[in-house]
């Protein structure tokens, strides 16, 4: 049966070593308060629309993402990401017009505010808007949602999993 050793330093950090194998096993933690995270345990989610979203010419309006292909801490509902982890995560959104449009641009919001825009210029035609961005979330009363503007008679957005998707991910604790 082997050991495995734990040690720390006046650092904080401490070392978790494992018994020697054909490589090295050596994990080290560095010296920090709050949530050691894994890959095990941080949130992440992805969603899309199954249905065609009818929108008003004009104005923002929040995209209904009302299928999750995994949301693996329950944090994604009502079309709404609000993560009970602090920290930092990475967002990705991109909607396809399905109808004709003249200018279309694609809103990440945080906490009810526009945060990083997208979008396809004029006369882009059934064109993807897309946004991507790296937002700290406080991990208690923040929360972000998707809101698009399109111009043009009767705009819907084209529902798909490869069409209207929202997508999200922590890339470190706080």
């Amino acid at each position: 049966m082997a050991n495995v050793a734990i040690s720390g330093d006046t650092s904080g950090a401490v070392t978790l070593t494992v018994p020697a194998t054909a490589g090295t096993q050596t994990v080290t933690f560095p010296a920090a308060t709050g949530t050691a995270m894994v890959s095990g345990n941080m949130p992440a989610f992805s969603a899309y629309q199954s249905s065609n979203q009818t929108i008003s010419s004009s104005t923002y309006t929040k995209v209904t993402f009302d299928t999750e292909t995994f949301d693996t801490n329950n944090n994604f509902a009502s079309s709404t990401f609000t993560p009970t982890v602090a920290g930092y995560y990475q967002f990705n959104s991109s909607v396809i017009p399905a109808s004709s449009t003249t200018y279309t641009i694609i809103r990440l919001y945080k906490n009810g505010s526009g945060l990083h825009n997208g979008g396809a210029g004029p006369g882009l035609t059934n064109s993807p808007a897309n946004v991507s961005a790296l937002v700290y979330m406080n991990g208690t009363t923040d929360y972000v949602e998707i809101y698009l503007y399109l111009t043009g008679t009767t705009p819907q957005i084209q529902s798909g999993q490869v069409f209207s998707y929202f997508n999200g991910a922590m890339v470190r604790a706080a």
